[in-house]
């Protein structure tokens, strides 16, 4: 399947989509920021990037900006759970800066399969976790 590299400072959120990806057939790997993150894309060079918004180091929106100066092709599926309830549209703000898709916080197990398919272009059954 794909190579997809997973860039989120939580550990726990890490293990999951590590978790869900792997059980979809795909070679996950992961980074704990946008630093890693980047230096890991320019190695690797993978199918998707999926970044999470707010991390230190290398936030989000910053971390896309680089990718795309990096790869300006390259599949960026941005997460957050500021999604703009109350307070900044963090997500908007990704969209507007070059991630192809964004999906909030908590990630619901058929959302993610739906997107990160159609962001590889695969038309696989999606599974729910």
């Amino acid at each position: 399947m794909a190579t997809v590299l997973v860039i989120d400072d939580s550990a726990e959120m890490r293990r999951m989509l590590l978790r869900m990806l792997d059980s979809a057939g795909h070679h996950p790997y992961a980074a704990v920021d946008g630093v890693e993150g980047v230096a890991l894309y320019a190695r690797y060079r993978p199918d998707l990037v999926i970044t999470d918004i707010l991390m230190p180091n290398m936030e989000g929106i910053e971390t896309i900006r680089e990718l795309r100066r990096i790869s300006p092709a390259v599949k960026i599926l941005a997460i957050s759970g500021s999604g703009g309830y109350g307070g900044p549209n963090y997500l908007a703000a990704a969209r507007e800066l070059g991630a192809d898709e964004v999906l909030t916080k908590p990630v619901r197990a058929v959302e993610f399969y739906a997107v990160v398919n159609r962001m590889l272009g695969l038309a696989l059954a999606t599974k729910e976790t």
